[in-house]
């Protein structure tokens, strides 16, 4: 298999996936704005959404695939297809009763989870009647990602790539026509999610039906399998989902800051999110499977050589976008989102917590790839430990830049975290010897440091003054836009090309 192709394949659904998700994102600040109503949605979404980023994408999908894989390749077909069946119906049930306790338990998770919205009790009830309707997502979304496992063991990548869009396509539908006929408005957004949710799951069974593999309901608590993978899935929660816990406890802090802080942060969070799922989630929904595969046959030479071709990958690709970011902040936030209720204050709020986010970005992604160097070996205590330590210091990190920073604080502590995060693994990796750095690497970054320096010239000379863009109109932004992009990828690819960079350089072939 090559895996450029398929990281080229998964990265295009995910683009696609993406700009569905920019569309939503710019619907929903057109006709909601950042206020009251935009910061209870963001609230109730994030906690299922964290929970599905901690037991499905997160934790479960680390635990699940590696141990996936082995029976894959060392036990045969019909034990693979009992160890999906066993897994499926317990994890089903475990759902079932954890989304049942928290529809129940609402108000006090809103109380743990935002606890400067009791102060106004509007916003407080809401959150909650919200946060109702939203939370069975993480039933629907965990045997997503379940599914999602299963087709990326068997290298059919496209299909969970893709599967996003539905939820934002949902999100489009009620925002625009349907929202009119909820009261509030707002609530229509909540069953977007309830809508996506089923959606997405509906639409990966009958891929499952293909390879003979969609689960059906038999549990057996006595699978040696099923304990396998819970055993490894508790700890990962801490290990792989890190960041989106300190997300969690920074929606905390912000709800004690001013109205519109968890909105400005969500936003900027977006952008954020794009090239991390671009390249972050697809490098690692790529990784893991082969990691695995090369774990499973002893091929230790390979696993480090996967690992080398993943980071090399990731500073080519993560670093210009990191420094972009900061550079086109303002002019990606105005074309996207400087519309109807969203103001020229919405916007510079939202820039400020962008520039923070972009310091950390290329430990954001690093940490996709670099993680699974352990979970594909089965090793969860390592990245618990380092979790912890990088949970304790963001949270410092809190405390000390909130106060002169605001929001921003907030987010530039999620980045900063995030790259300690990065280099805790990188120096966990090197010291067990499970990666060896592969020849080239100082000239190499060398390189790379000298094409991003270029495109960064192109960017600062070209981006012009916040106000340019504020009084721009909507066409004339994104054209301007487009083109500040064009311009900056096109000096930074030639700069790498006259500098010795070809594609067949980060060829990569693996055997499935």
């Amino acid at each position: 298999m090559n895996l450029l192709k398929a990281l080229a394949a998964v990265s295009s659904m995910t683009l696609i996936s993406r700009m569905f998700g920019f569309i939503r994102d710019v619907v929903i600040a057109r006709v909601f704005g950042a206020g009251l109503m935009t910061d209870a949605f963001f609230v109730a979404f994030k906690i299922p959404n964290l929970l599905r980023r901690l037991f499905a994408e997160g934790a479960f999908s680390q635990a699940f695939v590696p141990i996936l894989a082995e029976y894959k390749n060392r036990r045969g077909e019909q034990d693979t297809r009992v160890l999906v069946d066993h897994v499926a119906a317990l994890l089903a049930l475990a759902l079932f009763f954890v989304t049942v306790a928290g529809v129940i338990a609402a108000p006090a998770i809103i109380y743990v989870s935002a606890p400067g919205f009791a102060a106004t009790p509007e916003k407080f009830n809401l959150t909650v009647s919200l946060l109702r309707v939203t939370f069975p997502y993480i039933l629907f979304i965990s045997l997503v990602a379940l599914a999602g496992g299963i087709l990326n063991t068997y290298s059919r990548f496209s299909v969970p790539a893709f599967t996003p869009v539905l939820l934002n396509l949902s999100f489009i539908v009620f925002a625009l026509w349907l929202a009119p006929h909820f009261d509030p408005p707002v609530m229509a957004l909540a069953w977007a999610v309830f809508t996506g949710g089923v959606l997405q799951l509906a639409f990966q069974a009958p891929f499952l039906m293909r390879l003979k593999l969609l689960p059906r309901f038999r549990l057996d608590l006595r699978d040696e399998g099923v304990w396998r993978v819970m055993r490894q899935m508790g700890p990962a929660v801490f290990g792989v989902s890190i960041g989106q816990v300190s997300l969690l406890i920074n929606i905390i802090f912000a709800s004690f800051l001013v109205t519109g802080s968890v909105s400005w942060l969500y936003y900027a969070d977006r952008l954020m999110e794009f090239p991390t799922g671009l390249l972050g989630v697809a490098l690692g929904t790529i990784l893991l499977p082969s990691l695995s595969r090369s774990y499973a046959n002893r091929s230790a030479a390979e696993y480090s050589q996967l690992l080398d071709w993943g980071l090399r990958l990731t500073l080519v690709l993560a670093l210009p976008a990191a420094v972009a970011l900061a550079l086109l902040a303002v002019p990606l936030i105005t074309t996207l989102f400087h519309y109807g209720a969203f103001s020229a204050s919405d916007v510079l709020m939202t820039r400020n917590a962008a520039i923070a986010y972009s310091v950390g970005l290329v430990g954001l992604i690093l940490v996709k790839v670099l993680a699974p160097g352990f979970y594909a070996r089965q090793d969860i205590r390592t990245p618990v430990r380092i979790a912890l330590v990088t949970l304790a210091a963001t949270q410092v990190m809190n405390f000390v830049f909130i106060w002169p920073l605001k929001h921003a604080g907030l987010a530039l502590a999620i980045g900063l975290g995030a790259c300690l995060n990065a280099t805790l693994l990188y120096r966990g990796l090197r010291r067990r010897g499970i990666y060896a750095p592969q020849p080239g690497w100082p000239e190499f970054l060398l390189k790379v440091a000298i094409a991003v320096y270029v495109m960064a010239a192109v960017l600062w000379l070209t981006v012009g003054a916040p106000a340019e863009w504020l009084v721009a109109g909507a066409l004339q932004r994104a054209a301007r836009l487009a083109g500040m992009v064009a311009a900056g990828a096109a000096s930074y690819f030639a700069a790498l090309w006259l500098l010795g960079f070809r594609v067949r350089n980060f060829v990569r072939r693996t055997v499935e």
